[in-house]
């Protein structure tokens, strides 16, 4: 039990000191905008499925951007039944930018997933323009920007010269299933790909977030384009590798994106994880095998003996189960939680790893990768 508690803290103890602090949550998008002279040529382009609760709000927030030059906004209506393109019309009603179009999906070709044939037929459509874009900024259909967000945005990406931008756009986190998980789920995924890594160019790690991603153009078409990664369920971070390749890019957290999506109850959390952590283990068995094995190790080890051990083992543990509390409070500041909530982190990441054997059933019963009654697991394949 001493061994097992001794590991458990030396895990945290990497964790803190050697994982590019990514606890800190001190990469944001508080920079001061340049003034650029001329102003790029931008292009968004927002994939759109049944999205009627929130696409009135994300496209006229759009519409109403300060861009200092025209741009144009590109909504993909991906066969939706809800009446998400009239909404979207209406949103652009009475707006000084007239640049909306929408594009009527077309049926979904073989390896591909939606979302990516949804992207790709808006930039084909986005460089279609009389004035093709020099960039894309590809959004959700759930994000609302604040008026200065693509500003700001093209700004950055012209002084470091980055040929992708995104932001972790800050999720709902109402009510009590959000406040439990999301959090977390920005704290995990910091944890997995440390943003200070992934914006070092000399570093391998690559990631981005899909719900706000700067793309420049001349990149992507260099790159081979959206169809270079047309089977990929964790697109935004396939996306980041495939672009970090060809130059430098950045990722961090903000205030001044948000989205609207809710996820009143504990299922709707469930299915959000479900839909892509397998795939993240590249639907690997002893992967799995090995995640779970890590899981415990790190983070239900501590709090265990801490209450079942006893002599050094409880010490070495209850200093360990504090640490990961303590690395858990700059997550919790951010998002306004409790400090509280950090005791709980253990439990916490049990139903995570309880999601993520769900996400791999649900793979293997040919279920993997559901959204919005599309199974996407795995696309590629024969």
């Amino acid at each position: 039990m001493i061994a097992i508690a001794a590991i458990a803290l030396a895990i945290w103890c990497y964790l803190l000191a050697a994982r590019g602090a990514f606890w800190r949550c001190a990469e944001r998008d508080d920079w001061e905008p340049a003034p650029l002279d001329p102003w790029p040529c931008v292009a968004a382009v927002v994939p759109a499925r049944n999205e009627a609760d929130g696409i009135g709000e994300c496209i006229g927030a759009l519409l109403g951007q300060d861009y200092p030059v025209p741009w144009s906004v590109i909504l993909v209506d991906d066969d939706s039944s809800d009446g998400t393109a009239d909404i979207a019309r209406g949103a652009q009603a009475g707006n000084a930018n007239p640049h909306l179009s929408i594009v009527t999906s077309r049926g979904l070709p073989a390896g591909w997933t939606g979302k990516l044939w949804a992207l790709k037929q808006g930039i084909d459509a986005a460089m279609a323009l009389p004035r093709p874009p020099d960039f894309l900024l590809l959004t959700d259909a759930d994000i609302v920007h604040a008026g200065d967000s693509v500003r700001r945005l093209v700004a950055r990406a012209q002084e470091k010269h980055l040929v992708l931008t995104s932001l972790m756009v800050k999720l709902r986190c109402e009510s009590v299933a959000e406040r439990v998980n999301i959090p977390a789920f920005i704290f995990f995924f910091q944890m997995l790909y440390p943003f200070s890594s992934v914006n070092r160019p000399q570093s391998p790690v690559a990631a981005a977030a899909g719900g706000c991603m700067l793309v420049r153009a001349d990149t992507l078409r260099e790159a081979g384009g959206i169809e270079a990664i047309r089977g990929a369920l964790i697109d935004d971070c396939a996306l980041a590798k495939l672009l970090k390749a060809r130059g430098p890019i950045w990722l961090g957290l903000t205030e001044r994106v948000h989205s609207i999506r809710p996820y009143p109850a504990l299922g709707d959390i469930r299915r959000m994880i479900v839909r892509s952590a397998y795939a993240q283990l590249r639907y690997s068995p002893l992967l799995l095998l090995g995640t779970v094995a890590g899981m415990v190790l790190t983070y239900l080890a501590p709090p265990l003996l801490a209450v079942f051990g006893s002599g050094a083992a409880r010490v070495l543990a209850l200093l360990t189960w504090l640490l990961m509390a303590v690395a858990f409070q700059p997550t919790l500041r951010f998002y306004r939680c409790s400090p509280l909530w950090g005791i709980a982190l253990p439990a916490i990441a049990l139903q995570y790893m309880i999601f993520t054997l769900d996400s791999a059933y649900l793979y293997v019963r040919g279920r993997g990768g559901s959204w919005k009654g599309r199974m996407q697991a795995n696309v590629s394949e024969p």
